[in-house]
Order: C-alpha cells, then structure tokens, then sequence
C-alpha cells in the first residue's frame, strides 16, 4: 500500500543543477528513513544520501559538499539538491523508505554530459 513517486530527473550539462522529488504515500510508520540510491550502468547499487524523521543525514564520499538531502515530515516528501553535477553522477537514481519495511521507487534518470 505503500508507493513512492519521484520526479526532477533529466538532461545537465557539467557543472550544473537538478533537484530531485519523492513523495510517500500509504500507511508510514512515523519514525523512519528515506534516501536516495543511485545506480549506473554496469555498475552495483550505491546509497547516495540518507536522511532519518529527526534529520540527521549522510552522504557517500563522492557527493559531499555537493549534494543536500531534506524532507518534509509532513509530507512523507524527500528531496535531493544537486549542485556543481559531474559526468559520473549520471545514474538511475532511486528514493528508498525504510519504516517496518523497505519500499522502492521506480527511479529517475539523471544524465550529465560534459
């Protein structure tokens, strides 16, 4: 019963912006996690950003100071600032949730050209 739906996916060149939405919707317990996965061709899986209900975040090595992860409670909404993007940030990208379960979105391309 749980769906999540991103948005803000597209085409950048280098050194540009691009910020990603995930809206939750359903039954959501009220303390959870969400993030953001990332995914490239040929290549495994990797957490990007996460963020917990009382707002504490990570971030990979590879998107510090670049990359802001936020979410509104509220909402059950996450979102992902990218900044100063680079050709190998180009990936599927994927929000997750984890309450009492672990939920997928469908993911989003994300493409950077230099």
């Amino acid at each position: 019963q749980v769906q999540l739906v991103e948005s803000g996916g597209g085409l950048v060149q280098a050194g540009g912006s691009l910020r990603l939405s995930c809206a939750a919707s359903g039954s959501i317990f009220s303390i959870n996690v969400m993030a953001w996965w990332r995914q490239a061709p040929g290549k495994q899986r990797e957490l990007v950003a996460l963020i917990a209900t009382g707002g504490s975040t990570n971030y990979a090595d590879s998107v510090k100071g670049r990359f802001t992860i936020s979410r509104d409670n509220a909402k059950n909404t996450v979102y992902l600032q990218m900044n100063s993007l680079k050709p190998e940030d180009t990936a599927v990208y994927y929000c997750y949730l984890r309450d009492r379960n672990v939920y997928w979105g469908q993911g989003t391309q994300v493409t950077v050209s230099s």
